[in-house]
């Protein structure tokens, strides 16, 4: 069975309140309780000490002074509060009581060698006895004084707060439960209507944001969170259909010129020279196409959630001679040269597939874009322990840079010169540090020469 948000809170509240509320019940009638017999036992020492300055011995005799004191009205009638008096040897024998007792008598118990207060009964009255020993001469005990005093009243006042306190509870339980509920439900109200706001929110009113609430606490600071996540989800949103618009151009364009190249080929016939020269076309554009969907297919894996990152003790020098030599043949069709600043000894930890692929993007950038005799140099620095990709290629615009990394981003100098690329490339490299807890920097000058570097965690 399912509960409300606000019935669980008042129903929570409500148990903590029947604890603590049971608790304090319990100390008040504790404090009444102990109040009230207190108050008994102070009553009961007043009366024993007035009857025992009455009392004198000889040898093992009780002798009584003065008699009336104990023929005082409260200790001859069982009316209203009777004072009942015994005295007692060791042995049990009765010396004396008072008239009220008539035949009855109160317990006692010559275990007792101190003042002691119990509950009895007697005749069916509820009594509080106190029983004080008497002694001689020669401080040994020789009998006992019993001071009985009516606890009805006590009894009456203890029962009265006992119901009022037992009815009182589940009454009170009940309102708390109600003035809880109606609290909740009111201090509940700005989540409903943030509930509401978010419910008319959808792809085409993503751009809608919750009302902020005036007080900046809790909820405020809730509706925020969520105006923030929605902001992330417009702009993701967003990306994910520039993503597609520029996949699309990017692919549409090798495919008309494919389209184009075929027509004029089918309009009449040409000498074969001409053919392998449009053949040859096509087979450019081909390619072209098939390293943009490498690249997607790449992006799309590095942007699974299972995506399995395997960090291993890496020594870099022989790492980049290899990276190197796979490199050489590229570098010299360029008439390109590629040097390598590392010194031996060198250890990182990451995921060497990975770092392959940022230097292959980094280097490829370097010679699609350099100039023919330029130098490609991979340096380590110590004391930052970065890794920098140099080239001495035109440098890039300022203007270029903040954007430089985004996906199918290129330049309208790019785009309108021979260089054939996707604008990719750049994105796969950020995204892969990112994965591998490296900082992506870069370094350029509009004169020429550009630097990316890759600081690696200590």
């Amino acid at each position: 069975m399912s509960f409300r948000f606000t019935d669980r809170i008042a129903f929570f509240n409500t148990v903590a309140a029947a604890v603590a509320t049971t608790f304090v019940f319990l100390a008040v009638y504790a404090v009444v309780f102990l109040t009230s017999f207190n108050h008994l036992d102070s009553d009961i020492s007043q009366e024993a000490d007035e009857v025992l300055s009455t009392l004198r011995s000889e040898g093992d005799s009780i002798i009584i002074d003065r008699l009336p004191e104990w023929e005082e009205q409260e200790h001859l009638q069982m009316e209203v509060n009777p004072t009942f008096l015994q005295v007692v040897k060791t042995n049990g024998r009765l010396v004396f009581h008072s008239a009220n007792l008539k035949s009855g008598h109160l317990l006692f118990d010559t275990t007792f060698h101190q003042r002691n207060y119990f509950n009895s009964s007697m005749a069916g009255q509820q009594v509080r006895v106190g029983q004080f020993p008497i002694r001689n001469e020669e401080s040994r005990i020789i009998g006992y004084l019993s001071v009985g005093i009516s606890r009805q009243e006590s009894t009456i006042v203890l029962k009265n707060l006992r119901t009022t306190l037992l009815v009182a509870f589940p009454f009170l339980l009940i309102v708390l439960y109600l003035a809880t509920s109606f609290a909740a439900s009111q201090s509940i109200q700005p989540v409903n209507r943030l509930i509401k706001e978010m419910g008319q929110i959808n792809d085409a009113t993503i751009h809608r944001r919750l009302p902020l609430p005036q007080h900046k606490d809790e909820i405020h600071q809730l509706a925020t969170t969520i105006n923030e996540l929605l902001r992330r989800i417009e702009s993701g949103l967003f990306r994910e259909k520039q993503f597609t618009s520029d996949a699309s151009h990017e692919l549409r364009t090798p495919l008309a010129g494919i389209r184009g190249t075929l027509e004029v080929l089918v309009r009449k016939p040409r000498e074969q020279q001409q053919y392998e020269e449009k053949i040859g076309q096509v087979i450019r554009e081909v390619d072209r196409m098939n390293q943009i969907l490498d690249q997607l297919l790449q992006l799309a894996r590095l942007d699974s959630p299972n995506l399995e990152i395997s960090k291993q003790d890496l020594e870099l020098l022989p790492f980049l001679g290899q990276f190197q030599e796979k490199w050489k043949a590229l570098v010299e069709e360029k008439n390109m040269h590629m040097h390598l600043d590392i010194p031996a000894g060198i250890h990182i930890r990451t995921d060497a597939v990975f770092l392959d692929l940022i230097l292959g993007n980094l280097v490829g950038n370097a010679i699609k874009y350099g100039r023919s005799g330029g130098n490609i140099v991979c340096r380590w620095d110590a004391a930052t322990h970065c890794l920098s990709v140099n080239d001495d290629g035109p440098g890039i615009p300022q203007t270029h840079i903040p954007k430089l990394f985004d996906r199918f981003y290129r330049s309208d100098e790019s785009r309108n010169s021979r260089v054939q690329g996707s604008g990719l490339g750049l994105s796969i490299v950020k995204k892969l540090t990112d994965l591998l807890d490296i900082r992506l920097d870069l370094k350029s000058g509009e004169t020429g020469g550009t630097s990316f570097l890759l600081f690696f965690p200590n």
